[in-house]
């Protein structure tokens, strides 16, 4: 009882510290936005493509919801030596670390659906497989998030943090198939599309939203979950051998 009191305490310290803050609450709001006017007018069509558009801004959303404000927490924190006070709580690094990642997944959740709210407005999303949307929603959150711990904890200072994150992010906006399809890419930068757990998550949406998968969806929704396990154990194997002497 103790280490969830522990857990939910971090959470709720972190979402009112960080999350819950006008700027970062306009950003959720204006970023996914943005994106959506920027594709239309590239495109130049209209209402009709809203479904084809919507699993890449859905997923654009969540991928710099999470990463951007988790490479700030975590490395401020740990540059502030806040974060060695909280290993002082009893509880294990591995829940620690999944209380300090719960307010990104939570954000980047939240973040998935403005532009879901959007589109409800503007075309009909009857057709939609929720039951189908809604897990692939929240493991795009989570492997994301975890991508941003990973990159949290492999720099030193904020700026590092942010900087790296975008070594990552805008060849994922190309290669993962938010707004194009992946075997449209040429064929020697094809492979890398399958390296990064969005491509696995997009395609869901795609199927799921406008039935335009390439995967099979049990294949996807196994290979995001297994990146979210592996991304989380390298991370906490990291936070061992760099911050905890």
């Amino acid at each position: 009882m103790k280490q969830w009191i522990a857990f939910w305490s971090i959470v709720r310290k972190d979402m009112q510290a960080y999350y819950l803050k006008p700027p970062n609450i306009s950003w959720g709001l204006i970023f996914p936005v943005a994106w959506t006017g920027m594709f239309f007018i590239k495109s130049g069509s209209g209402l009709e493509s809203i479904l084809t558009l919507l699993p890449g801004v859905i997923a654009i959303s969540i991928l710099f919801g999470t990463t951007s404000m988790l490479a700030v927490t975590v490395t401020f924190e740990k540059n502030n030596r806040s974060f060695e006070r909280l290993l002082l709580a009893p509880i294990s690094l591995e829940l620690l670390m999944l209380a300090k990642t719960g307010g990104a997944i939570l954000f980047g959740v939240v973040n998935a659906f403005v532009p879901i709210i959007f589109a409800l407005f503007l075309t009909d999303l009857s057709q939609v497989v929720w039951i189908t949307v809604l897990p692939a929603i929240v493991l795009i959150a989570i492997s994301s998030t975890f991508l941003g711990l990973l990159i949290a904890v492999s720099v030193n200072e904020v700026f590092e943090a942010q900087t790296f994150s975008n070594f990552f992010r805008f060849p994922m906006i190309f290669l993962c198939g938010l707004f194009f399809p992946i075997t449209s890419i040429p064929t020697l930068l094809r492979p890398l599309s399958y390296l990064f757990p969005l491509t696995y998550g997009v395609d869901i949406l795609h199927g799921a939203i406008h039935g335009k998968n390439i995967m099979s969806l049990p294949l996807n929704f196994a290979i995001i979950a297994g990146f979210c396990i592996i991304l989380f154990y390298v991370s906490i194997r990291n936070i061992h051998r760099k911050w905890i002497l």
